[in-house]
């Protein structure tokens, strides 16, 4: 083979590197337009590339975790979020319906953790639009006959752009004799009795197997049967929420696993020197020798001992009882507004019964007939000395960081669904909470009651759309959550006309 001069190998070589070179910057050419490309394509949603979806800009958002965060734009795609971003950083197209949220505010929808379909049975019909109206878009039914609240369960579901999220209790699990057993408008049928641990066993399988959310325990119960419940409860992983039974004191619901205790009830009887006295007392009367109802041995029981109760609250008991509601993370659902309503008769006055004018009108010659019933008669100072107790309570409880959530047992009291909850939100904050925590336990709190956090509670992406826009800052002023914009239900707009079309009377 003929060997190269060195002039022909010396041109090969400068061509090789020519070549060569060319090829590494053509290479990294590539890598750049690449990346690039990658960086275009990643900011494809920045510039606008979805489309039909709604798009509020220049808002104002406010949740638990962010705080207050201004200048955002949230989009909103079928029923979730699926982008947020300050203003600036995403240009929106045409393509999408863009609403201008200049000055305003959007929160998380509200939960209401505490309400009765079941208690005026007629009213239930129109408690999908009361709560809507009001931005209340996930409810809480602590009470009722189980066929009854499954089927608002059920109704709610199949329309949830329409209707508030339902979740429900069932009936009260109570002893013998049951309370809220039947026997007058007073005490309608929100509960069942249960005469044994064998009924007991077979009440809870039974709810399990309808698809309740939770349990709820009642004041009749003995402390076996409530055992049983708590302990049933944990194995199918229900939570138990409820009054403590007069049979027991509030540790040893706590420690048996009451995971929450609706309107501090019987806690009072808990915090004084003398509880385990008193304790004793209620056993020997709850074995009804004279065979009372349900009703009328309860509230003997109560008139008894409650009311000089919360005049004896003993510092060193009470610190002790908090310390034990804390470790075991036993939350409080109080309705500071159902106390203070009866108390103070605040629905005597104009302003509130003008809440009525959007009950039907049954309902509401009801409640006016029994409100002017009670016209001129003495307030009862049991009543406002437990409202001031309630609220005194709650201080305490908070310096503890024990957990609460907004609820207001509607329609129980003269109480409308829905406006009750933001009356309830007030008082959380005349209690001690900041408006940021007032909001907290009325969103993202009750969704983790219920492990439902990753979908709810908070304005970020992947979250369902349930939101609310207001015309005024909630953290200056927590009565602004009454100032109701638009509320978005599972990604469903509804503007102020809509919400007031909800509001008139059916």
């Amino acid at each position: 083979m003929e060997l190269l001069s060195q002039e022909k190998t010396d041109r090969l070589l400068a061509i090789n590197s020519i070549s060569h070179s060319y090829l590494t910057k053509t290479i990294a050419m590539k890598k750049i337009l690449f990346v690039l490309l990658i960086i275009s394509f990643g900011c494809a949603p920045k510039s606008g590339m979805f489309n039909d979806a709604l798009c509020i800009e220049n808002i104002s958002t406010i949740d638990a975790e962010n705080g207050l965060q201004e200048q955002m734009t949230v989009v909103i795609q079928e029923n979730k979020i699926i982008r947020i971003a300050k203003t600036h950083e995403l240009p929106l197209s045409d393509k999408n319906t863009i609403i201008d949220g200049t000055g305003k505010y959007l929160i998380p929808g509200l939960w209401d953790a505490h309400v009765h379909f079941a208690f005026i049975e007629e009213m239930a019909p129109s408690m999908f639009d009361l709560f809507l109206g009001y931005g209340v878009t996930s409810v809480r039914d602590t009470g009722g006959r189980i066929e009854f609240v499954k089927d608002w369960k059920d109704k709610a579901e199949s329309d949830p752009k329409n209707a508030p999220r339902v979740m429900i209790a069932g009936p009260l699990i109570d002893g013998t004799p049951n309370v809220y057993d039947g026997s007058s408008p007073t005490f309608p049928p929100l509960s069942v009795h249960v005469a044994d641990i064998a009924e007991t066993e077979a009440m809870v399988e039974q709810l399990d197997s309808i698809g309740v959310d939770l349990l709820k325990a009642y004041e009749m119960l003995t402390p076996e049967k409530f055992k049983t419940i708590t302990k049933m409860a944990r194995e199918k992983g229900l939570k138990v929420t409820g009054h403590v039974p007069l049979s027991m004191d509030v540790i040893s619901a706590s420690n048996a696993g009451l995971n929450s205790i609706e309107h501090f009830r019987n806690l009072e009887m808990s915090v004084v020197s003398n509880w385990e006295e008193l304790l004793g007392v209620r056993r020997e009367l709850l074995k009804n020798k004279d065979q009372k109802t349900g009703g009328a041995l309860r509230s003997s029981l109560h008139k008894l001992q409650r009311y000089d109760a919360i005049q004896r609250t003993d510092s060193l008991v009470l610190e002790n009882v908090l310390n034990v509601l804390k470790e075991n993370d036993t939350w409080q659902i109080p309705t500071l507004a159902l106390y203070r309503l009866f108390a103070y008769r605040g629905f005597e006055k104009p302003e509130y019964r003008k809440n009525f004018n959007s009950l039907a009108v049954e309902i509401q010659e009801q409640w006016e007939t029994a409100i002017i019933a009670m016209e001129g008669t003495p307030m009862n100072p049991n009543s406002q000395n437990f409202s001031n107790w309630a609220m005194g309570i709650m201080g305490e409880m908070l310096k503890k960081e024990i957990r609460f959530m907004a609820g207001t047992d509607a329609p129980i009291g003269f109480q409308v669904p829905g406006i009750s909850l933001h009356q309830e939100l007030a008082l959380f904050v005349q209690a001690g909470m900041t408006p940021l925590q007032a909001l907290e336990s009325a969103t993202l709190l009750p969704a983790i009651y219920f492990n439902m956090q990753d979908r709810l509670g908070l304005i970020q992406e992947n979250m369902i759309a349930d939101l609310l826009i207001l015309d005024a800052n909630p953290l200056e002023d927590i009565e602004n959550t009454k100032k109701i914009n638009a509320v978005i239900k599972d990604g469903h707009w509804m503007d102020r006309n809509h919400l007031d079309d909800l509001l008139k009377r059916k």
